[in-house]
């Protein structure tokens, strides 16, 4: 019998011991038992906030709508305009590859998020935040017909999970679900779909009056950090639809950043919305603008009359059926039924004076109410525009300060989650995007290309070896001191220009740094500008602190440059330090580079020779110099104000 022997190396299927999916389905299953008190609560909150049936209908009782009202002032107050990435040089030495790199990925997320619409992505999230306590956002690296992008979705509370722990650096793995038809998870899956369990729903909500008909499964696409795969399994498929190492090399593993929470249960990450806070309140106020509103409409003028044979009773029960805003007599039999008054008193009204005090009681226990709610949720007056005018700036501005308290964490939350969104985008975008993809988002010409760099190379050392390609001019040369003196001098420029130009940065060299995993974290920070409505006033106060802070830093610095021009390096890096605190444009800090590094080469050329007697052209050589730094200071400052009011428009837009 022929025995044949196995292969060196058998292939391995790494994921064998992953393949069932109940592992996952069971951990996805308790994560929403233990969630399941939240959406309960959360569903009620969303049915109290807006809900389009029970508001329309003409039987629905009378209610004070504070909680539709609260949400309304709360939601643009953590959050207003769409965040603006920042994109720096984590250390502020201003070397020219990171600043190159920071420039095309700040312009490649600006395009990103303008393309990708996140604005209406971060709204739907505040929504969450502000009324369920908590807001989840997803990136995705996709390629398609409109080529490469990043997307921002949304997800919603119920189709988010992730494992049970007690802060967000514990949490080991976090799953997404959506919802596919069978077309749609076939292309994707395979076969194996076709045991997937299908129901009447839609990709966004699970609602039965808001489903269109179509036939769809769930699938979770699981991210398990401890495991380092990502998984996609679905209820009724005993078989994980697809496994794989992760597809995106992130630095906290998973695609999206920690959700934004409100108040969480303590030790847990189970959020409780604002509204079970002053639920009780809500409900009393209700309660009492029902009564209110009964007893509005039987506040009417109602009065009886001697006539007719009608009984008394059914006379009075007349007057409480009659629903006309008129004043209304009800004929009685005889005056002998109203007591056998006088003529003068023959006319009877039923008594209003004491429902009106009880209106009036009512409305003052409400409005006590409502000044409770406000209390507990910290929407002051002067956030709602109620204000008094008689009092002075500063005692208005302390009230705003308070008024912001209570908002100022979730302010933060959404500043935060736009900063990771803008970390995870960024990363994607460096590390998957073609070149040409990111330099056409980037629309960036700021560093030059390296084949153009090697033809200038080429230029310098075709001329080279075309005056060494001719033997009697070399002898020439060679036989000539001066000749010789005067082609060295030529090779050793030509040498100079090469080193120059091949110390350039490129834009193959930068790209290389932004793909480089090692060196982008530690070297590249992003950031946002804050997502909260800009304050007119205090954005001009910060302009007018920067102008003055830069004036008084060149009106002292150009004087000691012009007394001693070997000071220009000192007065560069102090020039640098004294705008370093503010947030100013791009063109302004590459102008400032720009500004210092001539001062510092203007001092080289103004320092006189002491073995030379030159001093009269040096002077003039100095004096030269003091002119031209005092132009580029000139320049920094027309630079400064241009800046300066194109962010101040910027602020008045948005506002």
């Amino acid at each position: 019998m022929d025995i044949v022997s196995a292969p060196a190396e058998m292939p391995v299927d790494v994921f064998a011991e992953m393949r069932a999916s109940k592992p996952w389905l069971d951990a996805i299953a308790s994560h929403e038992k233990s969630m399941a008190r939240f959406h309960e609560v959360c569903d009620r909150v969303d049915t109290l906030y807006a809900d389009l049936e029970k508001s329309a209908s003409s039987n629905a009782q009378r209610e004070f709508q504070i909680f539709w009202s609260n949400m309304e002032v709360l939601k643009p107050s953590i959050y207003a305009r769409a965040p603006v990435p920042i994109v720096s040089s984590r250390f502020k030495d201003r070397k020219v590859l990171p600043r190159h790199a920071s420039e095309i990925l700040e312009r490649a997320l600006t395009t990103s998020f303008d393309a990708e619409d996140i604005d209406a992505t971060m709204r739907l999230v505040r929504n969450d935040l502000a009324t369920n306590a908590r807001g989840v956002l997803w990136v995705r690296y996709q390629m398609d017909q409109r080529g490469e992008r990043v997307c921002y979705d949304h997800v919603d509370r119920k189709d988010f999970a992730h494992e049970t722990a007690r802060k967000w650096g514990e949490v080991g793995w976090v799953a997404r679900r959506s919802w596919l038809s069978r077309e749609q998870g076939l292309a994707r899956f395979g076969t194996d779909w076709l045991s997937a369990v299908f129901g009447s729903r839609t990709e966004q909500n699970d609602r039965d009056d808001q489903t269109d008909g179509k036939q769809k499964a769930s699938v979770w696409e699981v991210w398990d950090r401890e495991r380092g795969v990502v998984a996609w399994v679905s209820p009724g498929i005993e078989q994980v639809l697809d496994i794989q190492h992760p597809f995106l090399t992130l630095e906290n593993f998973f695609p999206c950043p920690r959700p934004v929470y409100g108040t969480v249960e303590r030790g847990t990450l189970k959020p409780v919305p604002d509204f079970v806070y002053y639920k009780d309140q809500v409900e009393e106020i209700n309660e009492l603008t029902a009564r209110i509103s009964a007893l509005a409409e039987a506040l009417r003028m109602k009065g009886f009359y001697s006539a007719g044979v009608e009984e008394l009773s059914d006379a009075i029960e007349a007057a409480l059926r009659k629903t006309d805003n008129n004043a209304i007599l009800i004929p009685v039999p005889n005056t002998a039924a109203l007591g056998g008054a006088a003529l003068k008193d023959a006319i009877v009204w039923l008594p209003v004076n004491e429902v009106a005090a009880v209106i009036t009681q009512l409305i003052g226990l409400r409005r006590q109410l409502i000044d409770d709610v406000y209390q507990i949720t910290g929407l002051s007056d002067i956030m709602r525009g109620a204000t008094n005018p008689n009092e002075t700036l500063g005692a208005q501005q302390l009230k705003s300060q308070y008024g912001s308290v209570r908002v100022r964490d979730r302010q933060y939350e959404l500043v935060r989650l736009a900063r990771d969104v803008s970390r995870i985008a960024g990363e994607i975008m460096a590390e998957n995007f073609q070149s040409e993809t990111l330099l056409a988002m980037s629309q960036y010409d700021g560093a030059p290309r390296q084949a153009h760099i090697d033809q200038q190379i080429a230029k310098i050392r075709g001329r080279i070896q075309a005056a060494a390609a001719h033997p009697q001019l070399v002898a020439e040369t060679l036989a000539n001191p001066a000749a010789k003196r005067q082609a060295e001098s030529l090779l050793q420029q030509a040498q100079v220009e090469i080193g120059t130009l091949q110390g350039v940065e490129t834009l193959e060299k930068v790209l290389g740094f932004l793909r480089d995993q090692r060196m982008r974290p530690f070297t590249l920070d992003i950031e946002t500008d804050s997502t909260i409505q800009p304050d007119e006033y205090a954005a001009k106060a910060a302009m007018s602190e920067f102008m003055n802070a830069l004036s008084q830093a060149l009106s002292q610095l150009a004087p000691m440059i012009a007394g001693h021009p070997d000071a220009a390096p000192f007065a560069a890096e102090v020039l640098k330090m004294a705008v370093s605190p503010f947030r100013t444009g791009r063109q302004l800090e590459a102008s400032i580079d720009e500004f210092a590094d001539r001062m510092k080469q203007a001092a080289g050329k103004a320092m006189p020779d002491p073995g030379k007697d030159k001093a009269a052209i040096e002077m003039q050589k100095t004096h030269a110099e003091i002119a031209r730094i005092k132009a580029e200071i000139e320049k920094i400052q027309a630079v400064t104000a241009a800046s300066i009011a194109e962010q101040m428009s910027s602020a008045e837009n948005a506002a």
